[in-house]
């Protein structure tokens, strides 16, 4: 890669400024950081496809909502799209995940305290003891 920067650097001023390579190379050397960043951490994806696959649900369900019949269910169904997605992310088996949650937050009283709704989180450490893949 610093050969690359490099080589981009010695160049860069040989090309007109508006033209195509001359454009790639200045984004180049402006996203240098960007670019490399996976390089210093090899937990770091060299893509952002687990991102953008991960968000392909919610474009499919954009086009649904078109057709909801109140912005609550709406909203409801964002929420449940997010929480799916954020539990496969997690390792988590979609489906038992919401069987466990179905199950625990039925006796749970207090919906709205934060602590409480923290522990049945994708990432808390009951949801991963009895709903991994």
């Amino acid at each position: 890669m610093k050969a690359l920067f490099a080589w981009v650097e010695n160049n860069i001023d040989k090309l007109l400024p508006k033209s195509p390579l001359a454009t790639a190379m200045n984004y180049l050397l402006s996203n240098r950081d960007g670019l490399t960043c996976y390089l210093k951490d090899g937990h770091y994806d060299i893509s952002n496809n687990t991102a953008e696959n991960s968000i392909r649900p919610f474009t499919v369900g954009r086009k649904n909502w078109l057709f909801s019949s109140s912005p609550k269910g709406v909203k409801a169904s964002a929420i449940v799209y997010s929480l799916l997605e954020t539990a496969k992310a997690n390792d988590l088996d979609p489906e038992r995940y919401l069987k466990y949650l179905f199950e625990k937050l039925l006796n749970t009283a207090n919906f709205k305290d934060a602590e409480t709704l923290d522990q049945y989180l994708p990432w808390a450490t009951k949801p991963h003891e009895k709903c991994k893949e």
